[in-house]
């Protein structure tokens, strides 16, 4: 299989003494309630779908391997791993941010003296934030590696037929069933990394392989599971997969020994962690929307597992939790949680000092500005902006507002005065943070059979007089037609149609010339400070309002700035380049250390794009490669949700934008802009009185 790569390789160390160690005491902890940490996280995350068996290489398998290693013997114990790693990651992690505090009071008593000690010392000093950055994400990534540890109960693919056997409850249907008639493998050629001739990877499955398959051997650390739960849907609905993994555990929990070397212990251990693993990342998108499957899995662990295993009080309370979340009613974490979002605060503020520095990919791949002779100036000019807002990890807009003596209540009477008043970075800030909070509700498999809920590539999603309760799902739905899908796609849409309502509202109600150029040129300053700060959502909002029919006829095109309309190309190429590629804000680091929100169509437009075809062969096999493909584009959602904006909200500017975005969501920008003069181009009177004239004067030689 895929674990013959140059991945962990969990095959080659299968029989090593730290394993059996693993196993052996796990298995001797079986039918008891297990530890907290060997519970904790077991949803292997989106670099699990996206990387695949890459996500973990032979470095951090190796580091693992040696940590906790007794001195007066070679056992290795996982206890004495734990503590080692947490208290590793926890000083790394504490001399890293006192370092990132020095170096920001260094930089300022740099600009304030800019003596030759602090020029000298600050490339220096730079060079060691990077070597603990770097050291900091990766013992992260050997923690989260260590947290799998679900790999205990893998099975080898020959063994794979018996997942299925087990959960058969009569024996009607007790025919011979090999791996072939489940799944079908392609070989590759020879890898440099060991003399093995090859290795099998998956191709395709029938619903029953695939679902066997979860149970193989290192289906964790290659990505598999992950990539499972997010495309699962296409060949099987959310009943049925529960009930396998029921059926699985039922069958097995009652005569699992505390071998732990049997297949019936592996198969009831491994029906746990999948499950755990389901719940903690699809709970928003399958339980909470579906109270039947909730109810019948609370049943079933309250009925016939909290009794025997101390797993299920534990997925008892997991699935209070995911409830909680998803209510808004609790928002707890462990003090391993804290640390990890401190963590993740120092590194954000380091990241953000490096922007000038950083490799940003969205810039490499194309020119933002068509230049006109001075490319390097435009350039360096936007860069210096980069590292001036850089600089302020955490700005603040309110001093505008506890100064201005206009009421945001009356946001009717006030008009867009606003938003000529604030700055394109205040309102750029506030945006961002209003389209961050949509985002963060999604899911990645929100995005999965987007045409069934009517999503076209004309950005036209639900006519507004429509419900989305009322859309109908024969036509294209790629689900089966039992699977209940979420809707929250149509939502995120909806909103971005609004705001882009909005903008072009606001532009035809100016009711002079002057104040439309100036509500224009602050819309492309918006934008192009939105994409620039990698908010690429709001920036193609803000393009498709500019780009409406009404609002593109506008007189005060004609009189806009050179350098200001110039932002339009900026904006269109930011879109060729968004259409262009799946995964093109994926690329290189800086999806890992910046925050990011994407446009929510053009990403529904690339997963169309990928569901275009046929799902299975010939021989009915699901084609695992496509769904493969699928989970690793919808999984970026995920991968940006992990690093927020920073900025500072502003609650009044906020209440201010939501009034305005919710006033005009709905209006009709042609009705709008035939009520104002200053929609239409007018012409001089001595110029009109003239045509006037000649034309009476051509008509009266006609009659003469």
């Amino acid at each position: 299989l895929q674990s013959n790569s140059c991945g962990p390789g969990f095959a080659e160390e299968n029989t090593s003494s730290e394993e059996q160690a693993m196993i052996k005491i796990a298995g001797n902890s079986y039918l008891a309630s297990p530890n907290l940490p060997d519970f904790h996280g077991c949803s292997p995350g989106w670099s699990s779908a996206f990387y695949g068996a890459e996500c973990f290489d032979s470095e951090v398998h190796s580091y693992l391997k040696n940590l906790g290693k007794q001195k007066s013997s070679e056992s290795q114990n996982i206890d004495a791993k734990k503590v080692e790693l947490e208290q590793l990651l926890m000083m790394e992690t504490k001399n890293y941010r006192k370092t990132m505090k020095f170096y920001q009071k260094l930089l300022q008593k740099e600009r304030r003296s800019k003596g030759p000690e602090t020029k000298t010392m600050l490339p220096k000093l730079k060079g060691q934030l990077q070597e603990m950055k770097s050291k900091v994400q990766f013992l992260e990534l050997v923690k989260k590696y260590q947290m799998m540890y679900a790999e205990q109960w893998g099975l080898e693919s020959y063994v794979l037929p018996t997942v299925i056997h087990s959960g058969k409850t009569d024996t009607m249907d007790m025919a011979p069933m090999d791996e072939s008639s489940l799944l079908l493998y392609y070989n590759t050629e020879k890898h440099q990394c060991n003399n093995q001739n090859g290795v099998r990877v998956l191709q395709a499955g029938t619903p029953l392989g695939l679902m066997a398959y979860l149970y193989s051997r290192n289906a964790f650390l290659e990505g598999y599971v992950q990539q499972f739960l997010y495309t699962f849907r296409y060949f099987c609905t959310q009943e049925e997969f529960l009930q396998f993994l029921l059926d699985r555990i039922s069958s097995t929990l009652s005569s699992a020994s505390l071998d732990p070397s049997t297949s019936l212990t592996k198969i009831c251990n491994r029906s746990f962690y999948i499950l755990q693993a389901w719940i903690e990342d699809c709970y928003s998108v399958d339980f909470a929307t579906n109270t039947d499957l909730l109810g019948t899995l609370k049943e079933f662990i309250s009925s016939k597992v909290a009794s025997l295993n101390g797993y299920g009080e534990r997925l008892l309370s997991l699935l209070e939790d995911a409830s909680a979340r998803k209510s808004g009613s609790a928002d707890q974490c462990s003090g391993v949680d804290k640390c990890e979002e401190e963590s993740e605060e120092g590194r954000k503020t380091l990241h953000s000092l490096y922007k000038k520095l950083s490799e940003d990919v969205s810039r490499k791949n194309f020119y933002w500005k068509l230049s006109k002779g001075m490319g390097p100036i435009a350039q360096y000019q936007r860069e210096k902006l980069h590292a001036d807002s850089a600089v302020l990890a955490k700005p603040c807009c309110s001093s505008f507002t506890e100064e201005s003596s206009v009421s945001f209540a009356r946001a009717d009477e006030v008009g867009p005065f606003l938003l000529i008043e604030c700055s394109a970075q205040q309102l750029c800030w506030q945006l961002t943070l209003l389209q961050q909070e949509v985002f963060h509700k999604c899911h990645p498999v929100h995005f999965l059979n987007s045409r069934a809920l009517g999503v076209k590539d004309k950005c036209v999603t639900v006519p507004k007089a429509v419900s989305a309760d009322t859309i109908s799902l024969k036509v294209c739905n790629l689900f089966l037609s039992k699977c209940i899908q979420d809707q929250y796609l149509l939502q995120l849409l909806k909103n971005a149609d609004s705001i882009s309502t909005w903008v072009a509202a606001e532009i035809v109600t100016c009711h002079t010339t002057k104040r439309q150029v100036s509500l224009l040129s602050k819309f492309l300053l918006i934008a192009k400070c939105c994409y620039e700060q990698r908010n690429f959502a709001t920036a193609m909002q803000i393009l498709a309002g500019l780009e409406n029919l009404i609002v593109r006829q506008l007189p005060a095109w004609k009189i806009l700035p050179a350098k200001v309309a110039e932002i339009m190309e900026e904006l269109k190429a930011v879109e060729v380049f968004l259409k262009s590629d799946s995964l093109c804000l994926m690329e290189g680091d800086r999806f890992k250390t910046l925050p990011t929100i994407p446009s929510a169509h053009v990403l529904a437009m690339h997963v169309q794009q990928l569901e275009t075809g046929g799902f299975t062969m010939t021989n009915g096999a699901h084609k695992w490669t496509k769904l493969r493909n699928i989970a690793k584009v919808v999984s970026q959602v995920h991968a940006f949700q992990e690093n927020p904006y920073t900025y500072a909200p502003d609650f009044k500017l906020q209440s201010y934008l939501r009034q305005r975005i919710t006033r005009f969501k709905d209006a009709d920008i042609s009705a709008l802009a035939a009520d104002n003069c200053a929609n239409f181009h007018q012409i001089p009177a001595e110029k009109h009185s003239r045509k006037i004239q000649d034309t009476l004067r051509r008509m009266k030689a006609t009659f003469q």
